[in-house]
């Protein structure tokens, strides 16, 4: 009589047959549709969360990195650039916004825009006392100035970093060729200033102001701005040179002597009329009268 076989399974002995049927019918289930749909939501659970650190830590890296950096380039003067533009706003707030609002935009029937006019506008306008404008009139008076010259620089920093537009130049401004000069102010500006910035008068009540007085800065910037009735003179009209010329010329004839005799307030032939007509002929009347009281 033959022994029974032993079987080749060592889980055989140990596991009964029923035990081995549900065993089975556990592995099926964990292989069905519903684990598998879960294992992928898992799956891209992880790579989102994957994604989502690798971002915090190149935002981190990237912080870390500029923070090291940025101290290094930071300009020395870009603390006192920002307070004087703070300043700015408040002289500014204070003095400008109820006529030219409170972005620069201007309000209507009392003040232009303050956008694209720039750091030039302002040192002329606040500069020659224009503004602040103490009433409508044709022209803004040239008064002494209302700011002192640190509040006049805060409030350029602040129009220029808020609105933009033409800055002043550096350097000397009458480095430039006298004569030059002389022609172009001639075919510029002599129509309204004169011939030697004496001044004139123009229409509706407006006038041409003397340039006497003027500093090199003050002509250099109404050329860049063109203020009330003037024109606009960018660099695509007179080169930078070219302003430095007319600068030249201007100031030049002011220590000139005349070597004519007297100036007579150098106001052209309008001047020369007058003597003539009043000292010329009034001395010949006189003489007419008394050679027929002596006869």
């Amino acid at each position: 009589m033959s022994t029974p076989r032993a079987s080749s399974d060592p889980r055989s002995d140990d596991v009964p047959a029923s035990g081995r049927r549900v065993l089975g019918r556990r592995r099926a289930a964990d292989t069905g549709p519903a684990d598998r749909a879960r294992a992928r939501r898992r799956s891209k659970s992880r790579r989102r969360l994957g994604n989502v650190a690798g971002l915090l830590a190149a935002l981190v890296l990237t912080g870390a990195v500029y923070s090291f950096f940025a101290p290094a380039n930071a300009a020395p003067g870009s603390t006192t650039a920002s307070a004087a533009e703070e300043a700015g706003r408040a002289l500014y707030e204070r003095s400008c916004i109820t006529c030219h609002g409170d972005n620069l935009q201007g309000v209507a029937n009392r003040g232009p825009s303050l956008i694209g006019v720039g750091e030039a506008a302002v040192f002329f306008q606040v500069h020659t006392g224009r503004m602040p404008l103490v009433r409508q009139e044709a022209d803004a008076a040239n008064k002494p100035p209302v700011f002192s010259d640190e509040e006049i620089d805060q409030l350029m920093a602040y129009v220029q970093a808020n609105g933009g537009g033409p800055t002043l130049p550096s350097g000397d401004l009458r480095a430039g060729d006298v004569a030059e000069g002389g022609e172009l102010f001639r075919l510029n500006c002599a129509s309204c200033h004169n011939f030697v910035g004496e001044g004139g008068a123009l229409s509706s009540g407006k006038a041409a102001p003397s340039l006497q007085d003027s500093y090199d800065l003050t002509i250099y910037s109404a050329m860049l701005t063109g203020p009330e009735n003037m024109p606009v003179f960018g660099d695509n009209q007179l080169t930078p040179d070219e302003k430095r010329s007319i600068i030249s010329y201007v100031q030049t004839i002011k220590e000139q002597a005349d070597p004519g005799g007297a100036g007579i307030g150098r106001i052209g032939p309008v001047g020369e009329g007058l003597v003539i007509w009043i000292v010329g002929v009034g001395a010949l009347m006189f003489g007419i009268f008394w050679m027929g009281s002596k006869a």
